[in-house]
Order: structure tokens, then sequence, then C-alpha cells
């Protein structure tokens, strides 16, 4: 096992072994950040593969001010968002002054576990815009002004848009917590 400053260093000087290492050690990780933002598996392996060629051609970038696995997380998140740019004319837009506003929902996570399959799935429902400002606020931890120069779009937007992707989140989680209390019923 080769520790994580052999790694980098290896990658550095462009070391084929280091750089298996370093994709055997944080692939699964970024493939999880890949999959947040992807529509498809498919689309979240070519996101992870572009975001490793982009770490082998920077590691030399790394200054060790921060841990090494937040600046690979970075790296992936603007990798994501960099891919839906780049194809977001093949996707397909929702309106999102059309989604209407439910009332406010009271949901409390004790309540219910949900699997990590049940919780992607939930995120990926969620409209492009939606699920790339959620990912960015809620999980990856970037504030709006960030996200919104990231995605080209007003702080306001971003904000608003991390509100309405919480509360659909919210339903959908209540919806698939009925479901479940009606499958073990009817068990």
């Amino acid at each position: 096992m080769f520790s994580e400053k052999e790694i980098i260093d290896g990658c550095i000087k462009n070391d084929r072994k280091m750089q298996k290492e370093l994709y055997k050690k944080f692939a699964s990780r970024m493939f999880s950040i890949c999959l947040r933002y992807a529509k498809s598996r498919e689309e979240a392996q070519d996101i992870l593969q572009e975001g490793f060629m982009k770490v082998y051609t920077k590691i030399n970038q790394f200054s060790g001010e921060h841990s090494f696995e937040g600046w690979l997380k970075r790296i992936f998140a603007n990798t994501s968002i960099t891919h839906y740019k780049t194809n977001l004319k093949y996707y397909y837009q929702d309106d999102i002054t059309e989604i209407k506003e439910s009332e406010t929902l009271h949901f409390n996570a004790d309540d219910c576990e949900y699997s990590h399959e049940e919780l992607l799935g939930v995120i990926e429902s969620l409209s492009d815009g939606y699920r790339m400002v959620f990912n960015l606020f809620a999980i990856e931890g970037f504030k709006h002004k960030e996200i919104a120069e990231m995605l080209g779009i007003d702080e306001t937007t971003s904000k608003s848009q991390f509100f309405r992707a919480r509360k659909l989140i919210q339903k959908k989680l209540l919806e698939l917590s009925g479901e479940k209390v009606m499958n073990e019923r009817n068990d």
C-alpha cells in the first residue's frame, strides 16, 4: 500500500503505476460525485474518466494546503458542471416557472430510513438545474455566490432553485415513505 504522498509524487512524474493506484483509491468516491450530476451511469462514467484526465494533467498544481481528497472533489464537481454546460443543448429543458409549488411539507428524516439507491434516485429525478444547485450547495458545500458564478446564473436563482429542489426532495421522500408503508401492509 502506497501513501498518499507517494501516489501524488508518482503521478507528478507520470508514473503509470501511481496513476493506477490513485484511480483505485479514489474512483468509487469520485464516481459518486459524478453520478449525482449525470443523467445516467454511462454519462457519469464519461465524466469520471474526463475528471481523472484533468487530475493527472493538473496534479502538479496541488499545493498541499488543503486535503487532497477535497481538491479531487472540487475537480470532479467542476468537471461535471463543465460536462453539463457542454451538453446542455442535448438535454430536455424543464421550464422552472411551470413547476407548481406545493405547500410546505413537514418531513422528519428520523421517521424513515432510505437506502443509498433510493436517495440517489430522488436526487437524479430532479430537473438538471435543481440537481446541480442542490448537489453543489447541500452536498459539496459551495456558497450560492460560487454556484452562481460556476453555473452562470444569478445568486438569487441559485437560492431559489435550492429551495425548490429541497421541497421536491421532501415531497418525493414522503411519497416514497408512503409507498413503503403500503408495501409493508400488503406483505
